[in-house]
């Protein structure tokens, strides 16, 4: 009788143990599955950083360009207004 309580309670510690060994291996999966998350996310932000960089670089030549043309054309724009309003 006593052999077979002693069994059953070992029984249960083992049933205790697999359970905790259980919830530590899922732990660390979901860690794991955590710190890809995190790498992913952080390429992604890298990428995104990148790209707005590159778009500013695109915008600001396109902007001196732009504003080149307007220095270019000024004097021709601005002729006309400046014979309207001449008075002698």
């Amino acid at each position: 009788m006593l052999k077979l309580i002693n069994t059953k309670i070992l029984l249960a510690i083992l049933a205790v143990l697999a359970g905790i060994a259980s919830t530590e291996v899922y732990r660390a999966h979901e860690a794991h599955r955590a710190a890809e998350a995190a790498v992913q996310a952080a390429a992604i932000l890298r990428q995104q950083q990148h790209d707005a960089e590159e778009r500013k670089k695109q915008d600001e030549a396109f902007r001196k360009e732009v504003e080149d043309k307007k220095r270019h054309n000024s004097a021709a724009g601005n002729e006309g207004k400046t014979w309207k309003t001449y008075i002698p």
